[in-house]
């Protein structure tokens, strides 16, 4: 709840007048309890969830001619009800955390006010938002791959990480089709970087979105020519990843989430690379 009675005070706290997004929070955030920003989070990373992978779907179902050029596994096309169980098997666990940040609020509140996040004015610039974001990425990219590798041990994956890798062909659904102490583990590296690194609200709703969009064109299976392959310095993007899982269980390649550093430090990147050089000698022989 804003600390603010009206808009003000706020200005004369702020020493300034408002900028329009400010003025959007404040009529928007003044009023509302803190337990329900905080539900916000799980709200928008389900309808992102919900929304972000259907275009791609939707081409691949009336409109294949336009995408399937594109398609890294072209010969494995998933029918859209398999895209749909992987909708209604992982919505059921967005569904079920927002009534469980409700009934569990003083635990919830308790962790925002620990990871330092603010609720009220001034909002965040647009240069401070960039940097977290850019060290929110960096933390859970190093974090997820040694978890990720953890997962491709024997026992992490016969018990856990074997059901995310039912699709050697992934699609945009899949991005969070997995056994749910995979979910609940894979959850809080995002939240290491915020942790470090406090943010306003408004900054933490951007990052899972962010995150999650990235997560989803990942496990796509397309690689288009304007992808952020060709903008962002190291982002594997959904090649690198496609064929992670296009190896499967006994992959022991392609590890990192986001980029490609940590794979190539640790030399787990080295099946992928002789992957690429055979098909481009394949290439080059036709």
């Amino acid at each position: 709840m804003m600390q603010y009675a009206t808009a003000e005070e706020a200005e004369a706290a702020l020493g300034r007048a408002m900028t329009w997004a400010e003025e959007t929070w404040f009529r928007y955030s003044a009023a509302m309890p803190d337990y329900w920003l905080y539900c916000h989070t799980t709200v928008i990373v389900f309808v992102v969830y919900t929304l972000a992978p259907l275009p791609l779907l939707l081409l691949e179902t009336f409109a294949p001619a336009v995408v399937l050029p594109y398609k890294l596994q072209p010969r494995v096309l998933l029918p859209p009800a398999v895209s749909l169980r992987c909708y209604t098997e992982t919505a059921c666990f967005f569904i079920v955390v927002v009534p469980l940040q409700i009934v569990f609020y003083p635990a919830v509140d308790k962790v925002y006010q620990m990871m330092g996040t603010r609720m009220g004015l001034p909002l965040p610039s647009l240069s401070e938002v960039a940097a977290q974001l850019v060290v929110y990425s960096l933390v859970e990219d190093y974090l997820s791959y040694w978890i990720h590798r953890l997962l491709h041990t024997k026992w992490g994956y016969e018990k856990i990480h074997r059901v995310h890798h039912e699709f050697t062909a992934p699609t945009g659904f899949a991005m969070s089709y997995s056994h749910w102490a995979e979910n609940v583990v894979l959850f809080v590296p995002a939240l290491v970087g915020p942790s470090i690194v406090p943010c306003h609200i408004t900054t933490h709703w951007l990052w899972f979105a962010i995150r999650l969009i990235e997560g989803i064109n990942t496990h796509s299976g397309y690689k288009f020519p304007l992808g952020p392959t060709k903008l962002i310095p190291f982002y594997g993007g959904a090649e690198y990843h496609d064929y992670h899982h296009f190896v499967g269980g006994s992959s022991q390649s392609n590890f990192a989430p986001l980029f490609t550093y940590c794979d190539y430090i640790y030399g787990t990147d080295k099946g992928y690379r002789y992957h690429k050089s055979r098909l481009a000698k394949v290439r080059v022989a036709f």
